[in-house]
């Protein structure tokens, strides 16, 4: 082919592709904004757990991310097994007035290998177990904290996964086989291993986590941002979009899909790329730049089809820090250190708010700037020409400002100014801002009440033995009419997990009548689960259990729970209690309410206790009503 006819096809490509951009921008951004980014477009940071640089910084930041890695749990075998250190990150980056977001990525920490191993993990049910154990404890820990938190799943892992299975979602996994009761309901696949996520978070009540896919751009097999440029980019979505369809990007056996896909424009600064590998990774920031050339026109045509054709808004993470005056060497911390790249300047640069607006208009949501390794540029020394640190100068006049509102689905913005706006285009006159309220920039109302008794809201509560004669108590036991009273035997009930030795009935403690439920942690650390199978409770009832926790032990929570069978889709409903909200060494009354509608009998009924450390003895159950 010669030069002039490659010419001539990129150019008629170019205005095909231009052509479908202006055909379909007419339809507007696609999908709803999540409440936790407050319909304005989010500007983020990386900063670890106990730093204070972007609450000194005096700019109003929205978003604070972390890594989440094998070993959070207990934060790297410093404290207990029960997530505290994430409720700490939830709390403290609430407290600095910025929404966490959470960066899981624990897969590739996990035995077993490295990237190349993803899959072979997926197959191996107890990796799987305590991995998604995990996911379960830092979903409780979100739920108990209240406010909006954002988690990220593994970045990469799909699209290694879809390399991996030769594009198969339905390539084996272990998920039901896990035992994990939450997940019984799922198929033991690669699809079956994202869909884990969306039911843990219903299972758990999560509702104010929201969910983010990672959608990595060489996934389909061509790397359209740096690589195969000529490639149309619509059939390359379509390949991933597929491959994701029953990962949860469409309606799955959950009855949820995610909230948001995520994005990384780059993980290293570009000229790491070219002074270390001899790669061009720099992106033109022409907007006249074809879509068939290292771009931001293509990176966001992209985005575009991807947001058309999902339904789903994107969040940009890990983007690059650096800007054209750094020094192109290692960051050890001194002024202009780190290497040059243009992300930075392409969104707060000399374009003012016009190529902001035109990423909010492709479905973008979130700018979150990270450093994706060491020697990297970052905010706290990225000195610009003026001398000004470039982010936080240029961010703060942005963010102090006002922000950008979003579009709202089936709309787009109008270019700086165009909408009649007083503050260079920042915000539209004539549209209020969103009120970033008192509490840290999260909008008041969208947070479900934590209550204040560790997640068992106050007054829900019914007396155990208020319904007395209405259910199966043990015949003929004076003094216990409960529906599960345990007065001449365990009734049924058994325990699973690695903590838990077997129950039995026993004198030692009763709430009522003369015996309960003993049961005896054997000092292993981890879950365990007391439950039987078949309860016959109503729908919508209220499920009231009266447990004696004993003084001294390491027991950390415990959330009562009821599974419903095959009929509704193997829903869970639970309430997760921090055990500081309950008293030691006395019975304390915990409960979880069905949902109206629920199905019964109960596929099972129980409580899961979570303990840390090697501690051993028992808790006592007794008086199990509704």
């Amino acid at each position: 082919m010669t030069n002039t006819i490659r010419r001539a096809f990129a150019a008629l490509l170019t205005l095909t592709c231009l052509g479908a951009l202006t055909a379909q921008a007419a339809t507007g951004v696609q999908g709803p904004v999540p409440p936790a980014f407050q319909n304005r477009l989010m500007v983020g940071l990386f900063e670890e757990a106990g730093q204070n640089w972007m609450r000194d910084s005096d700019v109003p930041w929205d978003a604070r991310y972390r890594y989440f890695t094998k070993g959070w749990a207990d934060n790297w075998g410093y404290g207990a097994h029960d997530g505290s250190w994430a409720a700490s990150f939830f709390t403290e980056t609430k407290a600095q007035g910025y929404v966490p977001v959470v960066t899981w990525y624990q897969l590739f920490g996990e035995a077993g290998g490295g990237e190349q191993e993803t899959l072979a993990k997926l197959k191996n049910a107890s990796t799987m177990r305590t991995y998604f154990e995990d996911v379960k404890l830092l979903l409780q820990r979100a739920k108990t904290f209240g406010g909006p938190v954002i988690v990220h799943v593994e970045p990469d892992v799909v699209g290694l996964l879809q390399f991996q299975t030769a594009s198969n979602p339905n390539a084996p996994a272990a998920i039901a086989s896990t035992g994990m009761p939450e997940l019984a309901g799922l198929p033991n696949t690669v699809a079956g291993w994202s869909l884990a996520f969306l039911q843990l978070r219903k299972a758990v009540g999560a509702n104010n986590v929201v969910l983010g896919l990672h959608i990595s751009a060489w996934a389909s097999g061509k790397d359209i941002a740096f690589n195969s440029l000529t490639d149309p980019l619509q059939p390359e979505v379509d390949k991933v979009v597929n491959f994701l369809k029953p990962l949860g990007l469409a309606t799955n056996v959950t009855g949820a899909t995610y909230d948001v896909i995520v994005g990384d424009p780059l993980d290293r600064d570009a000229d790491f790329y070219r002074l270390t590998q001899g790669a061009d990774h720099t992106w033109d920031m022409s907007d006249t730049a074809s879509l068939t050339s290292r771009s931001y026109n293509r990176y966001a045509e992209w985005l575009r089809l991807w947001n058309q054709t999902s339904g789903k808004r994107w969040m940009l993470w890990q983007i690059p820090l650096g800007n054209s005056n750094h020094l192109n060497i290692n960051n050890s911390g001194g002024p202009r250190q780190g290497y040059k790249d243009n992300r930075t300047e392409y969104f707060f640069g000399a374009s003012g708010d016009a190529h902001r607006r035109k990423f909010a208009n492709v479905g973008v949501v979130a700018l979150l700037y990270g450093a994706g390794a060491g020697g990297q540029s970052s905010y706290q020394n990225d000195q610009a020409t003026d001398g000004q640190p470039y982010l936080k100068q240029r961010a703060g006049v942005f963010l102090n400002a006002g922000g950008l509102l979003l579009p709202a689905a089936g709309t787009t913005l109008p270019p700086p100014g165009g909408g009649g706006s007083t503050d260079g285009g920042t915000v539209d006159a004539g549209t209020p801002p969103v009120d970033a309220g008192t509490d840290g920039g999260v909008d008041g109302g969208t947070r479900p009440d934590a209550g204040t008794d560790g997640g068992v809201d106050g007054g829900t509560r019914p007396d155990a033995g208020t319904d007395a004669g209405t259910g199966s108590s043990d015949a003929g036991t004076p003094g216990d009419t409960s529906k599960y009273g345990f007065e001449s035997s365990a009734q049924g009930w058994s325990a699973s997990g690695a903590a838990l030795s077997a129950v039995s009935t026993t004198t030692t403690q009763a709430y009522a009548g003369a015996r309960s439920l003993a049961v005896p942690f054997n000092g292993t650390s981890g879950q365990g689960t007391v439950a039987v199978a078949n309860a016959a409770v109503p729908s919508g009832k209220t499920v009231t259990f009266r447990l004696w926790l004993p003084t001294g032990s390491k027991i950390t929570g415990v959330q009562p729970y009821a599974i419903e069978g095959a009929s509704s889709n193997w829903r869970w409903t639970g309430n997760w209690i921090a055990v500081g909200s309950l008293k030691a060494g006395a019975w304390n009354a915990i409960t979880v309410k069905l949902p109206s509608g629920s199905t019964t009998p109960l596929y099972q009924l129980g409580v899961e206790f979570q303990t840390t450390g090697t501690w051993k003895g028992t808790a006592y159950l007794d008086a199990v009503s509704w």
